[in-house]
This record gives C-alpha cells, structure tokens and sequence, in this order.
C-alpha cells in the first residue's frame, strides 16, 4: 500500500469514527405527559404549603439537584401509568395519608435508553422526601433482579445530567437512596420528622458511574449523614 493510499483510509477511518461518535452523543428528549391537570396542580401546591412552608402562586421549582431513581417495575407502559394520574392509587397507602398527590418524575429513561420527558422541568414532582422543591427526578424502568437497569439506561442519564447540568445550576447529583443525607441541609425542607422511607434505588454501583462520568462537572458531595 503506497503512502498516498494509507493516507487516504487514515483520514476516512477518522471521518467514520468522529460520525460515529456524533451519532452515539446525539440523543433527544420525548415529550410524554402525564395528566397535569388543575387537579394536580392543587395537589401540588398544597404539597409544597404543607410539607416545606413554601406558598407560591404555582409550584415553581428551582433545581439545585438531580435524583435518580428506579420503578421497580419492567415495563415503560406500566412505569408510565404509576406516574399519569393526578391522586395516588390505592397500592399506594404507606404515602397517602401525607398526601393524596400521585408520585411523578420529570423523565423517564426507558431499557433502551429513550429519555422521556413526562412533565413541565419547572414545575415541582412528588419523587422525594424533603427535597422535591429543589430536585428534578429522573426515573428508569426495572431496577428487578429480573429486569437490571441497563448501559443504555446509564449512557442516557449520564447525557442527561449534561444536558440539564447545562440549563440549570445543578449542585449535587444523588440517588434516591442518598436523600436523608440532607436532613438539616438547607435544601432540606420537610417538616415531619417522622415522614422518611427506606429506599435503595437506583443502586451505588448506578450512582458510581454517573458520578465518575460527570466529575468535570464539579458537583458537591453527598453531605455526611447525620446520626
């Protein structure tokens, strides 16, 4: 193979790979909202009243974190439908008697790694304790021994967290399972001492990762949990 040849595979291996490149760090939100009706944003404002004190004419958030989560269930149809209502299912009893507001996420990642987006970025969801005013939720479906969260569901939240990280002033990134970490932090806000759930989602090896990916972003560590 003469000079000119090896050249010319060179700079033609480069162009396939940097479109290669492109295409896997392209991705793109889909709108899928749930019911968010007049009803649920009562519910929600009432929520913010009562549990963190916060009164505004809607249930405007300013995010200062990201929270990932797991469903726990293995289908996208059926982790969407959990979400869709304004009110809680009657499964639901171990939070009803805080609120009737149905829990809601503002994206979904989906086993293959689609990114839905299923409510407003601004407007508060119900996903965790203490910290909803200020937290945006990012939910993947699984999270089973059956049904793992996936590489292309961290590839995707690790896109996202970029994206949003580029919009807002993101300060910490944590799993659902790191939320009581924040009692007595600022951000934390809620009002009943006795209102906390044991939660494990989306696992510390998920959270490893994204953190790892995400670390040029200079985020704040997880605060030391308080005895």
């Amino acid at each position: 193979m003469n000079r000119k040849i090896k050249i010319w595979v060179f700079v033609n291996i480069m162009v396939i790979s940097n479109l290669l490149v492109s295409c896997s760090s392209t991705k793109k939100i889909v709108d899928r909202p749930i019911v968010f009706n007049e009803q649920r944003m009562q519910l929600t404002s009432e929520y913010m009243k009562n549990r963190y004190g916060l009164e505004r004419e809607q249930p405007i958030i300013d995010p200062k974190m990201i929270v990932f989560h797991w469903t726990a269930i293995p289908t996208l149809e059926g982790s969407f439908d959990a979400f869709k209502e304004p009110t809680l299912p009657n499964w639901r009893p171990d939070i009803n008697s805080v609120s009737g507001l149905n829990v809601s996420t503002h994206f979904l990642v989906d086993q293959d790694g689609t990114i839905y987006r299923l409510m407003p970025e601004n407007i508060m969801g119900r996903h965790v304790i203490g910290l909803n005013h200020t937290a945006l939720g990012v939910e993947n479906v699984g999270g089973t021994s059956e049904t793992p969260l996936t590489e292309a569901q961290l590839q995707a939240n690790i896109w996202l967290v970029r994206h949003l990280a580029k919009k807002y002033d993101i300060e910490y990134v944590i799993g659902h399972y790191e939320y009581t970490h924040f009692e007595g932090h600022p951000l934390w806000l809620e009002v009943d001492n006795s209102y906390r759930t044991l939660k494990t989602d989306p696992g510390n090896d998920f959270m490893e990762k994204v953190r790892a990916a995400t670390q040029n972003l200079n985020f704040k560590s997880v605060p030391k949990k308080i005895k």
